[in-house]
């Protein structure tokens, strides 16, 4: 970046419901670290939870005024002193939590449930990718190949990355019926990915009638219908009266999750990785006599991450799909309103890139 401006713009959520584009110092990088020219940067509805609407975070989930955005890929094109594997020209992923590095957790690559002191989540505690030009870790990345686009490599970390660890915590192959609950980008995840890994049926729902037509004419269910007081009649008609071996609730929301206990099949696994919200279960009939496990899913991590990446690659399938607005940086405010709202896919923000 010789001789070019240390100056930038990046997007800040004051958490009264707009974007503020704010001057933004682009630093020199340290000891292992990059400054990165970001190309895409999409929207996370943990954004629109906790800090677009109002600032609810608490700990991990602080927001601390900073550049927004935790789901950013883009190239480097500056590295500091001290680095290991990346170089200038590498298109990478950004993993978008950047944990101290030295503790259990950390070690064993799940960033996300380190609770150091030294815990920063890009976009949260961090400047993050509503930027042109982000700083980061050399840690903290990812390889992108050349097979995926920019906008497919934005999703990874977190989106993509956090169902597929929930699947991978249930197993998903060809002996299993899928549902789906929460058809937003990490339901319609959820959906795609049930499909590469074998499911024989995915069925999906939700309370909005744009997303279940979004999943509909994507392709990634084999029956989806809109949520209401008879959804587990129509969920098990939808598995012919069988109940699914495996559930997968996106939503957050305590009747979707019911939904999925409820209409698991004998020894069902079920996994939760929508955030928020409460679920009220009677374990008896709900999941003790009929064997149902249930598990918690929190995003991933970086190994499971490349791996990700590299099946993503064989399977020929593009996360970048599922984006069905794209936004310059200076039309942040209408790509976070829209994200708002539910009634779209993914959003992304895309910087050098054509806008669809």
């Amino acid at each position: 970046m010789a001789g070019q401006s240390r100056k930038t713009k990046g997007a800040f959520l004051p958490g009264n419901s707009t974007v503020e584009l704010r001057d933004v110092e682009i630093p020199a990088p340290g000891h292992g670290q990059v400054i990165i020219k970001v190309k895409s940067s999409t929207i996370c509805g943990s954004d629109i939870r906790a800090i677009y609407h109002e600032h609810l975070g608490k700990g991990a989930e602080a927001y601390q005024n900073v550049v927004a955005g935790h789901e950013p890929c883009g190239q480097i094109v500056e590295c500091g002193p001290g680095m290991k594997r990346f170089k200038e020209g590498d298109r990478v992923i950004v993993y978008h939590i950047s944990g101290c590095g030295v503790c259990n957790d950390c070690r064993r690559g799940y960033m996300i449930s380190c609770t150091s002191e030294h815990r920063a989540a890009y976009g949260w505690q961090r400047d993050g990718g509503m930027c042109e030009y982000l700083l980061a870790d050399e840690k903290d990345l990812i390889y992108l190949p050349d097979q995926l686009t920019y906008t497919d490599g934005a999703q990874v970390a977190c989106g993509f990355g956090t169902v597929y660890e929930g699947l991978e915590k249930i197993g998903i192959s060809g002996n299993d019926q899928v549902l789906v609950t929460g058809l937003g980008p990490v339901g319609l995840a959820a959906c795609m990915l049930s499909k590469a890994l074998g499911a024989s049926r995915v069925v999906g729902t939700d309370v909005s009638e744009e997303r279940c037509k979004i999943a509909k004419e994507k392709g990634l269910v084999d029956e989806v219908f809109v949520s209401g007081p008879d959804a587990l009649e129509k969920a098990m008609a939808a598995s012919n009266g069988f109940g699914y071996e495996k559930a997968i609730d996106c939503s957050g929301n305590t009747h979707a999750r019911q939904l999925c206990v409820r209409a698991a099949r004998k020894w069902g696994k079920v996994a939760l990785v929508g955030e928020g919200g409460t679920m009220e279960l009677n374990p008896s009939p709900d999941m003790i006599h009929d064997q149902v496990t249930i598990y918690g899913s929190w995003v991933t991590s970086t190994w499971r991450m490349e791996e990700l990446v590299e099946r993503l690659v064989r399977w020929g399938i593009h996360p970048e799909d599922l984006v069905t607005h794209r936004f310059t940086l200076d039309q942040a405010d209408k790509a976070y309103e829209l994200m708002a709202s539910g009634k779209c896919g993914k959003v992304a923000v895309v910087f050098d890139e054509e806008i669809k």
